[in-house]
């Protein structure tokens, strides 16, 4: 496998924007819809998520891409605890 040039090659970032894509067609539909306060928040941390790969991988240099990935992670953590949090509340399903 050749040398990667963009972000948008990377399969995690894929991944990551494709969540982002889903929860905001999720927050389109009820009981989302209506709640702006965890709407707000849990598209910023979905979209958190292949924002930080993006711009750590913009970089150009392996220390500040791994600082970026770890704030991704820091994102995924924050979007699956609101994951549990929304579904512990009936407003989503598994």
């Amino acid at each position: 496998m050749g040398k990667v040039e963009r972000f948008e090659e990377l399969e995690i970032w894929k991944i990551a924007a494709s969540i982002a894509v889903d929860v905001y067609l999720l927050c389109d539909s009820e009981p989302l819809k209506s709640d702006w306060g965890m709407k707000d928040q849990i598209r910023r941390a979905a979209c958190s998520m292949s924002d930080n790969i993006a711009e750590g991988f913009e970089y150009n240099n392996n220390p500040d891409f791994i600082r970026f990935l770890n704030y991704s992670k820091g994102s995924s953590g924050e979007f699956r605890n609101k994951l549990f949090i929304l579904n512990k509340a009936n407003k989503i399903e598994n």
